[in-house]
């Protein structure tokens, strides 16, 4: 036989599935950083905030141990403890951690500005909107209500402890389509502010946008970007978009106030036959 068929979806979206941290709420994402950065401390072990973010988007206990794996930080360990860090270390780290975090999420529980016109823009479109997270679900209870209190309540929340493992596996994201009774994976579009978004969106055959400006590649809230000399600004926006087009992103904006216009392309591509 001489011709092959494949079969193509053509129809639109069908849903979002957004972050948290640095996506919808906590603009520059700081209330996981500052609480590794103390978790730390608190071993004799400074880490600065930059060393904090680099594996953010991961299950909070994978961060910690990745935190610990970096090389600056395994020679501070190996000054302040005589040895390498363990499991065990990571293990009461994550218990200290959990806490802490408890204690400040809801100070960084801000939607950030342009979140709730997009909700309402993917809501009119007729999308569902589920989310994943790299907080526990005891954390995710209490950012839902706060959510909720700001007007923003997704259809499906799924967390790394929720699944077989956190980003960058699909698992979250496969939850949330069969949470939302929605296939297939090309008609579903992951956006978050870190690396492991982006990939996690891609091992699970979605689209995927990157945020710049308002997340964790940049990690700096509302004012304090807003104090930034342009030149500083834009170094630091173009660093943001390489990182995310190299981790594959199908389109890169600097917030979520963006993401509505995205949509509208990909669906066209779809309309084409076009897949992520």
């Amino acid at each position: 036989m001489e011709f092959v068929f494949q079969r193509s979806y053509r129809g639109p979206l069908k849903a979002v599935l957004l972050d948290w941290a640095g996506t919808t709420m906590d603009y520059g994402c700081y209330a996981p950083a500052v609480v590794f950065v103390e978790v730390y401390k608190r071993k004799g072990v400074p880490i600065s905030i930059a060393e904090a973010r680099v594996p953010m988007g991961a299950h909070k206990k994978v961060h910690i141990r990745q935190i610990s794996q970096m090389d600056t930080v395994s020679e501070r360990w190996q000054e302040a403890h005589g040895r390498k860090t363990n499991e065990d270390d990571v293990q009461e780290m994550f218990e200290e951690f959990i806490p802490l975090q408890l204690d400040c999420l809801a100070d960084y529980a801000d939607l950030i500005p342009g979140t709730l016109d997009a909700i309402a823009d993917f809501r009119q479109r007729g999308l569902k909107i589920g989310s994943t997270t790299g907080y526990t679900g005891e954390m995710m209870e209490l950012l839902l209500a706060e959510a909720k209190k700001r007007g923003y309540e997704p259809d499906s929340t799924v967390c790394a402890t929720d699944v077989p493992a956190g980003r960058p596996e699909p698992w979250m994201c496969t939850q949330n389509a069969m949470n939302l009774g929605i296939y297939p994976f090309e008609s579903i579009v992951k956006v978050g502010d870190t690396l492991p978004d982006i990939e996690e969106g891609i091992n699970a055959g979605m689209w995927t946008i990157g945020l710049t400006k308002t997340g964790n590649e940049i990690g700096l809230n509302e004012e304090e970007i807003n104090k930034l000399d342009t030149d500083v600004l834009e170094r630091k926006m173009a660093r943001a978009q390489k990182r995310m087009w190299q981790s594959g992103a199908h389109y890169v904006v600097d917030g979520i106030w963006d993401v509505p216009a995205v949509l509208d392309d990909i669906n066209a591509r779809l309309a084409r036959g076009e897949r992520p």
